[in-house]
């Protein structure tokens, strides 16, 4: 059997207020955990996002943010689109260079006017079933930037040779 690959296109914002878990005291904190899940899809099956439907296989994460949470670090695989203005256009965006590229969208919002919106052949899916599939897996880490090691005495340009060889 052949799973048809999907690219899921989430509206973040939309998954972040769908759970009081706090994420009002700090959008990009949430927005953060949101996309670490997320990280552990590309390449993985995921079950039918309606009755009738059939499993999938994630090709691409596109993750939609705006507002606050445009500040977030890059997480594994996700292709974080930082919206300039309202997250809706941006998911509407995604959605049609997805279908324009010869690839099956699944959007991930609970919000129907965004739904109506959408482009014809895009798919759509509420937060609910996005948060089942990321409670079994693994989240990927956010990368810690490594910073270069203080210069410690002895090195540097001053204390290699001079130019004249001495």
């Amino acid at each position: 059997m052949t799973v048809p690959p999907v690219v899921l296109v989430v509206d973040v914002a939309n998954v972040m207020g769908s759970r009081p878990d706090g994420w009002w005291r700090d959008r990009a904190a949430a927005a953060t955990r949101i996309v670490q899940g997320l990280a552990a899809l590309p390449g993985t099956v995921v079950p039918p996002h309606t009755g009738e439907g059939a499993p999938a296989r994630v090709a691409r994460v596109l993750a939609v943010v705006e507002g606050r949470a445009r500040q977030i670090p890059q997480v594994g695989a996700v292709e974080v689109v930082r919206s300039p203005a309202d997250g809706d256009s941006a998911v509407v965006r995604a959605c049609g260079e997805v279908l324009a590229a010869g690839g099956h969208p699944l959007a991930v919002t609970a919000d129907r006017g965004l739904r109506a919106s959408l482009p014809p052949g895009t798919a759509a899916t509420g937060p609910g079933w996005l948060l089942r599939i990321m409670q079994n897996v693994e989240p990927v880490p956010v990368p810690v930037p490594v910073s270069e090691p203080a210069p410690g005495p002895g090195s540097g340009p001053a204390s290699g040779p001079t130019a004249d060889g001495r």
